[in-house]
């Protein structure tokens, strides 16, 4: 398995922690730039992961076509935090949702309009994910998604 993260990534450093456990093995690349994320699927060639996690990251979600296009050429099955990538054509995504965070943040900010002090408030922390599947990249990498998974993916993209 390979791992795409940027320098220092609290979720690569998880994963090299977890992998090992789980029996994993995995390879992390890490990339900063365009080139980087070519330079990390040129060496797929040489070592081929059986799967792809890309960590989550600002630049990697603004990357996206990039992303669903190199794992389509190269036929690697990979997970996103986000799910603009699934819609671009990416296979599955599990990450914030994106839309009640947003709405915490409208809320927190509400309190701090209204007089809070920011020091008092709490720190808040997601706690509500979403998981797609894009069922025609599943077909295209030749994978048949159990019912089971389907079954539990709060969207699926035909």
């Amino acid at each position: 398995m390979a791992v795409i993260a940027t320098p220092g990534s609290i979720v690569a450093s998880l994963a090299a922690k977890a992998a090992p456990t789980i029996g994993l093995q995995i390879h992390i690349f890490n990339a900063t730039t365009i080139g980087e994320i070519d330079a990390a699927f040129a060496s797929f060639a040489l070592e081929r992961p059986d799967a792809l996690f890309v960590a989550s990251d600002g630049f990697f979600n603004s990357r996206g076509v990039q992303f669903a296009t190199l794992t389509a050429r190269d036929r690697i099955p990979a997970t996103y935090s986000s799910r603009d990538i699934v819609t671009a054509g990416g296979l599955m995504s599990y990450g914030t949702d994106l839309a009640d965070m947003f709405r915490q943040i409208g809320v927190y900010t509400g309190n701090i309009l209204k007089g809070a002090k920011p020091a008092e408030l709490p720190v808040l922390q997601s706690t509500k994910f979403v998981f797609v599947i894009n069922l025609q990249t599943a077909r295209a990498l030749g994978i048949e998604v159990p019912s089971g998974l389907l079954s539990i993916a709060d969207e699926v993209i035909e």
